[in-house]
């Protein structure tokens, strides 16, 4: 990479014995087997998953020193075992704080816009929430259109709060130039939501899962997140006892089905970065959501390892094939027959991702909402 020591100047390297309580790491743990950058920047040629730390927290109208968030969740997830060994992890440090909190999106973007040019996806242990604009600006900086995804309790464009981490998606979803084709928000909690919200993002075709109906169904969120270029997980989506340091809500995920999520965005073929913002240390209790978010990162690898396995669409012979009609429309189903995962035939002959139900609703003569909705989009 030829931009890597333009990153460099931009990052903290990773103070190995302090996280390790000068313990250092036993064999097979991921803190001895990632490549860290801690004296000198790491070679990423091999590198598929690469973290970057960001404590800027401004944006949430905290004032003082950034957050510890990204090397408390370091500290529990180095010692988590390695088992995924088709895939490479590099962890690259913490972005240095900007002057201002803009200044900081600004190196968030530029980072994650050189890692992903590069074909790495890029994992963001972040501050506060609206770190996703930084996130989402790399992909604006290259002009590219995007499909965008977040899991969070909340739906931030509340545009009468001062604070950045509460009405970021405006920017984000209404902002010109705009380079969102579409957007799915996850594990949304009604009684924080505003009822005309929902009617709006509903016009503008966006696709919004109430946290129980993704609880009752949590595989129909697979496709979902299949689809995404870039996912944005808020800590306040899951259940205060699982995450304590999120204090907005009791209600939410488990730390199964977060942890389930992530996997999902492992396997996606699509998606170029993850982040995981809104943990704060000072709130945690026995390190349970720093732990809970390492977790995470070891399913999110998970995923990864599970996904390079499966084929490309044109390998017809991996596949299943499903000839069906429903409302007078000739379609075909795929069927991976690698990782089980579903594929539908628009009538324009791409293929999106899909569900056994979407199937199930065709075979029965029904249209499937997510063939309605791609199409309306169109």
């Amino acid at each position: 990479m030829s931009d890597q020591l333009n990153i460099a100047d931009f990052l903290s390297p990773v103070n190995l014995a302090e996280i390790s309580d000068d313990e250092g790491y036993k064999e097979g743990q991921l803190g001895r087997v990632m490549a860290i950058y801690e004296d000198e920047f790491p070679d990423l040629d091999e590198v598929q998953l690469v973290i970057v730390g960001c404590g800027e927290q401004r944006g949430a109208g905290l004032i003082g020193p950034e957050s510890r968030a990204a090397n408390q969740v370091r500290k529990q997830f180095y010692q988590l075992f390695y088992w995924h060994t088709d895939v490479r992890i590099a962890d690259l440090g913490n972005i240095k704080a900007g002057s201002s909190f803009s200044d900081s999106y600004a190196a968030l973007k530029m980072i994650v816009k050189e890692l992903t040019n590069a074909g790495k996806t890029v994992i963001i242990l972040g501050g506060s929430h609206d770190l996703t604009l930084g996130q989402y600006q790399a992909y604006a900086d290259k002009r590219r259109l995007i499909e965008a995804c977040t899991i969070d309790a909340m739906i931030d464009l509340n545009v009468d709060s001062p604070f950045a981490h509460e009405n970021f998606l405006m920017d984000m979803l209404t902002g010109e130039p705009n380079f969102i084709r579409h957007y799915n928000h996850i594990g949304f909690q009604s009684y924080f939501v505003h009822p005309r919200m929902l009617e709006t993002m509903d016009k503008l075709r966006f696709d919004c899962y109430r946290v129980g109906h993704v609880k009752e169904s949590i595989e129909e969120m697979e496709p979902v997140i299949r689809n995404s270029d870039m996912l944005s997980f808020d800590i306040s989506a899951i259940a205060s006892s699982y995450a304590p340091s999120n204090k907005i809500t009791p209600n939410g995920f488990n730390g199964e089905e977060a942890c389930i999520l992530m996997r999902f965005a492992g396997m996606s073929p699509t998606i170029s970065s993850i982040g995981i913002y809104g943990y704060q240390p000072q709130h945690d209790i026995n390190d349970q959501t720093a732990k809970q978010i390492s977790h995470m990162l070891w399913y999110l690898i998970d995923g990864r390892s599970r996904g390079r396995r499966e084929a490309a669409l044109d390998e017809r012979e991996a596949f299943t094939e499903y000839h069906t009609a429903f409302a007078e429309v000739d379609t075909v189903f795929l069927q991976s027959r690698k990782t089980g995962r579903w594929w539908m035939q628009l009538p324009d002959k791409k293929y999106i991702a899909c569900s056994y139900k979407d199937y199930l609703l065709a075979s029965s003569n029904e249209i499937p909402e997510r063939w309605l909705r791609a199409q309306e989009r169109g």
